[in-house]
This record gives structure tokens, C-alpha cells and sequence, in this order.
């Protein structure tokens, strides 16, 4: 029992989530559902189709003038008078057609050469910002090859000063060498 009644609290949570607010309120006084789901509203009728999560489609069907019982309702809208349009007129309006065009063209192409004078200054600025970067790139670049040079002549120094050094210290070991073996000879 249990299960059936489950099953039923389910489908019932299925069919309000699928409703629409009228419709679940119709649905509470009216246990049975319209057949065809057809609305009427004066000379039209109304056929729900599809109902989604995501909306509902509906056909609409116009009543034929044969139902009408009285002809006089069913009478067709009056047409707008016509007016006749002289030959000026007709100038006129295809002269401000012609105006509207040439503004619309002219505001078009004005919008473009904004456009291009932003894209070439935009331009400009990346290959300034460019040349100043190649610029301090290539400063930085001289800086670090001078100090790599310092650094080359001073070791060279330091390596020829401890050469120089190494041969006055031996010239001295080579004398006193001399001198030893001058008095013991």
C-alpha cells in the first residue's frame, strides 16, 4: 500500500511541476482534465500543444463566418482611405530618402575613419612602446657586455699581477739558491 502511494505522491509531483499556476488551480476544482485542451475566447479557439519545463506551445484557430448565426458581426474591417500622392510629393520623399541615405553613408563612413584613425594610433603607441623596450633591452644589453668586459681585464690583471709576482718570487728563490750554494762552494 505503502508503495501505491508513493507512486502516487510522485506523479502527482511530476504533474505540478509540468503545470502552469492557472492550471493547477483549475486542476484542484476540475478533476478531469478538458478534452483537447480547447479554450474558447470570443471568435477564437484555443489548443494547448506542448507542454515543457521550458514553455508551452498552443494552436489558435480563427471561428469560420459561417458559424455566425448574424452577418452583421461578422464584418470586415474598414480599409484606411487612400490618399493620392502627386508627383511633388514622390520627389519630396525620394528626395529625403536620398538624404537619409547620404546621411546614413556619411555617418558610416565617418564611424570607419574613427576607427581607423584609433587602430593607427593604437598602432603607433605598440610600436613606441616596442622601440622603447628594444631600446632599454638593448642598453641593458651593452651595460651587462661593459661589465663582462671590467670583469674579463680585471681578472686578466689579477692573473698577470700573480704571474709577475710568481717569476720576481722564483728570481728571488734562484738567487738565494745561488748565494747558498756560493758559500758552501
Amino acid at each position: 500500500m505503502s508503495a501505491t502511494m508513493a507512486s502516487t505522491v510522485s506523479a502527482y509531483t511530476d504533474k505540478i511541476k509540468e503545470m502552469s499556476m492557472l492550471s493547477l488551480l483549475c486542476s484542484c476544482f476540475y478533476t478531469q482534465p478538458h478534452p483537447n485542451s480547447l479554450y474558447q475566447y470570443g471568435d477564437l479557439e484555443v489548443k494547448g500543444l506542448n507542454k515543457r519545463a521550458s514553455g508551452q506551445s498552443f494552436e489558435v484557430f480563427l471561428k469560420d463566418l459561417d458559424q455566425f448565426g448574424d452577418k452583421s458581426q461578422a464584418q470586415p474591417l474598414p480599409s484606411p482611405p487612400r490618399r493620392e500622392v502627386s508627383l511633388e510629393e514622390l520627389q519630396k520623399r525620394l528626395e529625403a530618402a536620398e538624404e537619409r541615405r547620404k546621411s546614413q553613408e556619411a555617418l558610416v563612413l565617418k564611424q570607419l575613419a574613427e576607427k581607423r584613425e584609433h587602430e593607427q594610433e593604437v598602432l603607433h603607441k605598440v610600436r613606441e612602446v616596442n622601440h622603447i623596450f628594444s631600446k632599454k633591452t638593448e642598453e641593458k644589453l651593452i651595460q651587462k657586455m661593459e661589465i663582462s668586459k671590467e670583469n674579463r681585464e680585471a681578472m686578466l690583471h689579477a692573473l698577470k699581477q700573480r704571474l709577475h709576482e710568481k717569476e720576481v718570487h722564483a728570481a728571488e728563490v734562484r738567487r738565494n739558491k745561488e748565494l747558498q750554494a756560493g758559500l758552501s762552494g
